[in-house]
């Protein structure tokens, strides 16, 4: 299967036309029945809390099964995503008035972590055809108050960890990394979550490795897994093997409800087991989606470079509205009345948002707006060009194909074909009916 033909006589089902047919998806998550069996036997035997690798032999099992897919790092598995991110700040000291340098564009967790430390997220811009950090924009917002640097690996898609990790030794910096969609991806011949100070993981239902609700910090530095586990573990893990004898004055239950349930780590350990097979499954069908739209004149797949293999926990596309002559969210529409759902992601960016802007915030009250006005930061109007641009290009479609899905690639290639050789019709549309309401993640 290599070219997929869409009439431009076919008219569009969004001017009363006949859809192209809904895209639909492989199961996903899926379980093991061996997996889905052990979860019932703790479930029967009511073992559903768990207080550390001593406590949790479950856990020690996840822990020992993520470590060897992460090179021998330590691994904290933790309730959530964003437990593990502020559990890596944590664990790398980062707090009270510390500047971290950071994506505008991502979900809010990525951002909330540095927040929940009271340390103070700095904005820097992004690059337009994969929407990651940009390397020039960091190393150029560094001062004497910056402590560490916060990557995004969004929607799969590696950020450019070499050039991040040499800023970073550099100026004597930490780097973060947030792997929460990004499982397994590449970069260079490595693997993400292998090259920051510290790194987090989410592993909640929809991301690219499933449990219910859960995640796990990844180190190569055991002080930082032990700083990690005392503000979100149980007493910090103190009865565990090895916990720093300094540290143990300082232990108590001052902590956040990180901890990961038993449930769920037998879980990680049984999801690892199949997701480079996954990973392999959504490279091939991004392949394949890559090479028939070829002939794609608006909506483009971002281009990497050789060694970069995403996870595709998302596919993401940039739309090219002042050649097409109308806006995303026409196209959008255009696509969705067809069968096939895709959307911004990043609806605004998060330097915008209100929670942030202490100078004029009116609703119920944010722990962290204090540290933002002790340091006096001013996120309201900041330029961001490309972030701009994006939220207003950009479109995301689910892409949990994980077992062969070689039609519904097909139809997705002849449903984007076929609104592209409509656009004259489109232009018509959008100049009598006005643009469609935005096209935005609720």
């Amino acid at each position: 299967m290599s070219t997929v033909v869409a009439p431009a006589a076919s008219k569009l089902a969004l001017l009363g036309g006949t859809p192209v047919g809904k895209i639909t998806y492989p199961k996903f998550p899926t379980f093991t029945e061996a997996a889905v069996q052990r979860a019932a036997d703790m479930l029967r035997a009511g073992k559903l809390f768990g207080l550390g690798r001593s406590h949790s032999p479950e856990i020690a099992e996840a822990e020992e099964v993520i470590s060897r897919y992460h090179g021998g790092r330590h691994i904290l598995a933790t309730a959530s995503g964003h437990g593990a991110l502020q559990s890596a700040l944590a664990g790398l000291e980062i707090c009270c008035g510390d500047e971290v340098i950071t994506t505008p564009y991502t979900w809010g967790a990525s951002i909330s972590c540095i927040l929940h430390q009271t340390a103070i997220p700095v904005f820097v811009d992004i690059d337009r055809d994969m929407g990651l950090i940009d390397p020039a924009a960091v190393e150029a917002a560094i001062t004497p108050r910056t402590k560490a640097i916060l990557a995004v690996h969004l929607f799969g898609q590696p950020a450019n960890l070499q050039r991040l990790r040499a800023i970073a030794d550099k100026h004597k910096l930490m780097l973060i990394e947030d792997g929460s969609q990004a499982h397994g991806a590449e970069i260079g011949g490595v693997r993400v979550g292998t090259v920051g100070d510290a790194a987090g993981f989410s592993c909640m239902g929809g991301k690219v490795l499933a449990t219910t609700e859960a995640g796990y910090l990844v180190t190569p530095h055991e002080r930082v897994y032990w700083k990690g586990a005392m503000i979100g573990q149980h007493m910090g893990r103190a009865i565990d093997p090895g916990f720093p004898a300094d540290l143990r004055e300082f232990t108590d239950s001052l902590v956040y409800t990180y901890r990961v349930s038993p449930l769920n780590a037998v879980l990680l350990t049984a999801q690892f087991a199949k997701l480079d097979a996954e990973l392999a499954e959504r490279r091939r069908h991004a392949d394949l989606l890559r090479g028939l739209l070829a002939g794609a004149k608006y909506l483009r797949l971002p281009t990497y470079a050789p060694g970069t293999k995403p996870s595709y926990h998302l596919l993401s596309f940039t739309f090219d509205s002042a050649a097409a002559g109308i806006t995303r969210d026409t196209f959008a529409a255009a696509l969705k009345a067809e069968g096939l759902r895709a959307v911004g992601y990043v609806p605004s960016p998060i330097p915008d948002w209100k929670r942030l802007h202490w100078q004029d915030y009116r609703g119920p009250r944010v722990s962290w707006l204090k540290a933002l006005r002790d340091a006096g930061v001013d996120y309201r109007n900041m330029a961001l060009p490309n972030t701009r641009w994006r939220v207003a290009n950009a479109l995301e479609t689910g892409f949990d194909f994980v077992a062969p899905s070689d039609a519904m690639i097909a139809r997705m290639a002849e449903i984007i074909l076929k609104v592209e050789a409509n656009i004259a019709a489109l232009r018509d549309h959008e100049r009598t009916a006005g643009p469609a309401a935005p096209a935005v993640r609720k």
